[in-house]
């Protein structure tokens, strides 16, 4: 059998009972399973964090995941939390050490919701913790008392760049994405270049131009991953790019 590339994917640290869980959502799971063509391995969030080469000498790429938790603001210099608000420091000391090294050693990394967020913070970026509360920006969020397939269906179009990954992977230059998401990106990181945009001008994708895959997206292309043909197409894209790194680190 050929061995197959291996994806980290750094967990939420969920306090379930009386006792505290790494927690991934199995459809991101899945997602690179049966679609990336990849081996997913799921990395523990801990206080201090695990040394991040301790994996990374190991993987063939990271895979950034969304999370009902938000980034804390001391980390892109926000104003004070509030609240009710979700936080997960774990999950931070543990994302932002990972991504840093991965993005020294040219790992692919695919980053999505919380995880596009963690991107841009970690390259120097900051976020509107809730966008909704901004002028001019539309309510990204989803109805929480709506059956899921509609909170994950298909809720507002994104413009593609001309010339970018997205838009000759969909074919298109508009497409419509759904939309589950508080936070937002504010000012984007100086390393990365804008992939799409929505009706109101949020950030909703972008890649870095220093790097040979690194891609965030604020939507859920993991959702309907196996059926729908351009999230079908990230995954694939992210999936060849792991089996490069591979094939260059000689891992097998």
């Amino acid at each position: 059998m050929v061995a197959l590339p291996w994806v980290g994917l750094p967990t939420d640290s969920r306090l379930l009972g009386h006792h505290r869980f790494a927690v991934a959502g199995e459809k991101y799971v899945r997602a690179l399973a049966e679609v990336a063509g990849l081996t997913p391995v799921l990395l523990p969030s801990l206080q201090p964090p695990l040394p991040p080469s301790a994996w990374l000498d190991r993987l063939d790429g990271l895979l950034l995941t969304g999370a009902v938790s938000n980034i804390e603001p001391h980390h892109y210099g926000g104003d004070a939390s509030w609240p009710g608000n979700p936080h997960d420091p774990a999950r931070d000391a543990n994302a932002f050490a990972l991504l840093h090294q991965a993005l020294a050693r040219d790992m692919p990394v695919l980053a999505i919701c919380r995880g596009f967020q963690e991107l841009n913070v970690a390259l120097g970026g900051t976020l509107h913790a809730r966008v909704h509360a901004v002028p001019g920006f539309f309510d990204h969020r989803e109805d929480p008392e709506a059956p899921v397939e509609q909170q994950y269906g298909p809720a507002h179009a994104v413009q593609l760049e001309a010339g970018g990954w997205l838009a000759d992977w969909a074919g298109a230059r508009a497409i419509q994405v759904n939309s589950v998401h508080g936070q937002g990106i504010d000012r984007l990181a100086a390393g990365l270049q804008v992939e799409a945009r929505a009706g109101d001008g949020l950030v909703e994708a972008a890649r870095s131009h220093a790097h040979a895959f690194v891609l965030g997206v604020q939507w859920h292309p993991e959702w309907r991953a196996a059926e729908i043909a351009f999230h079908h197409r990230i995954f694939q894209a992210f999936g060849d790019a792991c089996r490069r790194y591979s094939r260059k680190a000689d891992r097998s």
